[in-house]
This record gives structure tokens, C-alpha cells and sequence, in this order.
């Protein structure tokens, strides 16, 4: 019996390339061109201004409001009220309006407004912005 032989070269296992390779080109000419393009456009500057409580007259501000002074003292529509009378003053209100002065502490706001009798009252902050030159 006559062996056959197989005169063709052994296979060789085809070569995989190595796709992290590719990945990593992507991403660091995505980072060039983002790079690139950034310092490109020109971004305005957008601080942040924090508003600035001052007096006003009362009738400019929305209804009812509640001023609390820097010392702590608080007023309801310009009458001034204390912490006891509150429930009794804002017994028909669903809306509440505070003015703060931008340095108080924020604990003290979150105190007062922890009572009961703002439980069910819709809170809205009032800023005043300051314009520049004015």
C-alpha cells in the first residue's frame, strides 16, 4: 500500500491583528482633535453671580412675603410677626415667598423653614440682582 503524502507546507494558524491597537490610535486622535478644537472656540466667562438683598418697597414684591432681616427679626407683607404668630398669619396661604439676605446662614432658612406651618406651603425664594452701574 502507497502512502500518501501531502506535499503542500503545514498551515500555519491565521495571524489576528491586535484590535487594542487600533482602540488606542481612535481614542488619542479623538483627544488631539478635542484638544485642538477647544482652545479653538472661544467660551464666554460664565461665573456665577450670587444675588444682593436690599429694600425695597414692599408693593414690587409678590404676595405674600416673608422678609427675615439680617438680625433675624422677621416681617409678613411689612408687619413685622414672630415665630408664634406665623401658623396663625399664613392659615389661608398655599404660597410663600422668602426674602434673605445673601449672607445668612443657610441653616438658619432651613430652620425656619423646618416648622410645621410651611409643611404644606409651596416655599419660593426671592432674589433681587444687582445690575452693574446701578
Amino acid at each position: 500500500m502507497a502512502l500518501k503524502r501531502n506535499l503542500l507546507p503545514p498551515s500555519q494558524p491565521p495571524i489576528r491583528p491586535d484590535v487594542s491597537l487600533f482602540i488606542v490610535n481612535i481614542v488619542l486622535l479623538l483627544i488631539l482633535f478635542f484638544l485642538a478644537t477647544g482652545t479653538l472656540v472661544n467660551t464666554p466667562d460664565m461665573g456665577v453671580r450670587l444675588s444682593e438683598t436690599r429694600d425695597l418697597p414692599i408693593d414690587q414684591l409678590p404676595s405674600p412675603v416673608l422678609v427675615v432681616a439680617p438680625d433675624g427679626t422677621l416681617s409678613l407683607d411689612s408687619t413685622p410677626i414672630t415665630d408664634a404668630d406665623l401658623p396663625q398669619a399664613l392659615a389661608g396661604a398655599s404660597v410663600l415667598h422668602i426674602l434673605i439676605d445673601r449672607t445668612a446662614p443657610a441653616v438658619d432658612l432651613l430652620s425656619l423653614i423646618d416648622q410645621p406651618a410651611f409643611k404644606t406651603l409651596d416655599i419660593r425664594l426671592v432674589t433681587i440682582h444687582r445690575r452693574e452701574g446701578i
